[in-house]
């Protein structure tokens, strides 16, 4: 996007948008600045590219004026099926694919030039896009006794959001901001901001990441009520809550031993299946998420990163029980996990005032109950392959 018309968009706090026929449709995908994204079919793409807005109704508007001042509408520009046959042998041609295809590293001597390692162990070499995971530190053959027996404790809440709230809001793909943690990363390891390149393409760098969990420029926080991946961090020394970044406030928290949650509304973790929403929420310390339901295959990756899916039950929610953000709490009832058990969750207000409510363990079957005491599914493979 040309720096004039962002400008214009910040300055004016505008509503713009995009209408594009990939497969996502994130919040922020397309530019952090484009806060309305609309999916259509190649031709209607390039239909309202012709038009310049998506105001108009083109089956009743014209997409503009053509040369000869006669109106152009989109009955006039849309391929029909035998321009359509005609191009498919160019998209579907098997001279061409084997040409391409039959061998990929043929006449590449930048690709073939590239050196690795051998051995039976990769090296991991410095590298903004891959490092070594981190999944398996402290690592033993047997799961040490779980931390989470007795509950978990004095836990502070790192985000509280709404409804719908997608993995890519959670963990996203698109571009990363000079003024974000990942982005300040970036730079301490002297990337420059036009070599940034997006959280998808750093994906194998846990240090991004993590950085990257909860920061969507979309997506809202209700402890501070603003959006970006801010939270309010509860573990000053003089009880005065300060206002930072979610993975700051993460690294704060995990340096003092303190548990955290999040907790969510309806659909959390909908969208497109994606690993880092829950990876990075495992990373940033978060012990257990709390909604009012769950993504079903968002839950099930919670579980195989070891965070507890817990699912409020009735009539229960963050606005019922006036959860705010400056409580702590206590999860109570896990030391005999079972698939769909009640667990109690204690919230301890800052006047002094307590309550207890049920919570409805989403661990759904037995092997989920495996992988969570063994800290995830990853240790649980390793140590099943290695006995």
């Amino acid at each position: 996007m040309a720096d004039p018309i962002e400008e214009a968009i910040v300055k004016n706090d505008l509503v713009c948008a995009a209408v594009l026929s990939g497969n996502r449709n994130f919040e922020a995908r397309i530019h952090s600045n484009i806060r309305a994204n609309f999916l259509a079919s190649p031709p209607l793409v390039v239909a309202y590219a012709i038009a310049g807005t998506v105001l108009k109704d083109l089956t009743t508007e014209p997409l503009g004026i053509g040369k000869n001042n006669q109106p152009v509408w989109l009955k006039d520009i849309w391929p029909n099926s035998a321009e359509i046959h005609a191009q498919m042998k160019f998209a579907a041609n098997a001279d061409t694919f084997r040409k391409l295809y039959s061998n990929l590293t043929k006449d590449h001597p930048l690709w073939n030039n590239v050196t690795s390692v051998t051995g039976q162990t990769y090296n991991w070499p410095q590298s903004t896009y891959i490092a070594e995971p981190p999944f398996f530190q402290n690592f033993s053959l047997q799961p040490a006794a779980s931390s989470n027996a007795t509950g978990i404790k004095n836990a502070y809440a790192l985000g509280i959001f709404g409804d719908s709230v997608t993995t890519d809001h959670i963990s996203p793909a698109g571009s990363i901001k000079d003024t974000s943690p990942a982005g300040g990363y970036l730079l301490d390891k002297n990337v420059a901001k036009a070599d940034f390149n997006s959280y998808g393409a750093r994906r194998g760098n846990h240090e991004v990441m993590m950085r990257g969990t909860f920061a969507n420029v979309r997506i809202k926080n209700l402890i501070p009520g603003s959006e970006g991946g801010i939270t309010l961090y509860q573990g000053t020394a003089d009880n005065v809550p300060e206002q930072m970044s979610i993975y700051d406030a993460a690294m704060k928290y995990q340096s003092q031993g303190i548990p955290t949650l999040v907790f969510g509304g309806k659909e959390y973790g909908t969208g497109s299946s994606r690993d880092w929403a829950a990876k990075g929420t495992q990373l940033l310390g978060v012990k257990a998420v709390v909604t009012t339901s769950f993504e079903r295959i968002h839950r099930s990756n919670l579980i195989g990163m070891g965070v507890l899916p817990l699912q409020f039950k009735d009539n229960d929610s963050i606005d019922s029980l006036g959860i705010k953000g400056d409580e702590q709490f206590d999860i109570l009832g896990l030391d005999d996990i079972q698939p769909q058990k009640d667990v109690f969750l204690v919230i301890r207000r800052k006047d002094g005032s307590s309550k207890s409510v049920q919570l409805l363990c989403r661990i759904d079957t037995a092997i989920e109950v495996d992988y969570y005491r063994h800290g995830g599914i990853l240790p649980y493979v390793l140590r099943e392959l290695m006995a």
